[in-house]
């Protein structure tokens, strides 16, 4: 009898006390894929812990806003691969938004985290907001993540909007059709 094959990545809820891997992985993101974040990353160094330690604990507890991330059980340290999360868009009437998609480099691939990150992220929207659209916003410039997305089931919804660190530049907006909230 042959021996389970590991898993590749375990994805879960933030807890508080990840707020230092977070930081790290927030930090990597935007040094790799800046067009993907609406925030710069001299901004979001210069946060004190405070700062991150009350993200954490928000986007762990939030009856209506999660963060989830992925982590390579085969590592020793314990240290974050790929993040997603999820939130109702308080000036989007009906609407929770999927953001803060990233997987490091090493773990990108149909082998990845990505495609999990995005269904839990999908799946607490689902059963936690009361809302009945799911958006998420991709840089105009960024065709790989359209085509992920695309593959998940996303579809462009028409709208775009202007990019918040250079509003030259837009960000796609795609939803979900296949969004089912719970019924409440």
């Amino acid at each position: 009898m042959s021996s389970p094959t590991p898993a590749r990545h375990l994805v879960r809820r933030i807890t508080p006390e990840d707020w230092p891997s977070l930081r790290a992985l927030r930090l990597e993101a935007l040094e790799d894929s800046p067009t993907a974040f609406s925030v710069t990353h001299a901004a979001t160094a210069a946060l004190p812990d405070a700062d991150w330690q009350a993200l954490a604990t928000e986007a762990a507890t939030s009856p209506s806003a999660a963060l989830f991330v992925a982590l390579d059980p085969s590592a020793p340290s314990g240290a974050f691969i790929g993040m997603a999360g999820a939130a109702p868009l308080p000036d989007v009437p009906e609407t929770a938004h999927v953001h803060g998609v990233y997987v490091t480099p090493a773990h990108r691939g149909p082998e990845g985290p990505a495609a999990a990150l995005v269904a839990a992220a999908t799946a607490f929207a689902e059963n936690h907001i009361d809302v009945t659209r799911l958006t998420l916003g991709v840089h105009e410039s960024n065709a790989r993540a359209q085509s992920f997305y695309a593959r998940l089931g996303f579809e462009p919804t028409g709208l775009r909007v202007p990019y918040a660190l250079n509003p030259a530049e837009q960000l796609v907006i795609l939803g979900y059709p296949a969004f089912r909230p719970r019924a409440r």
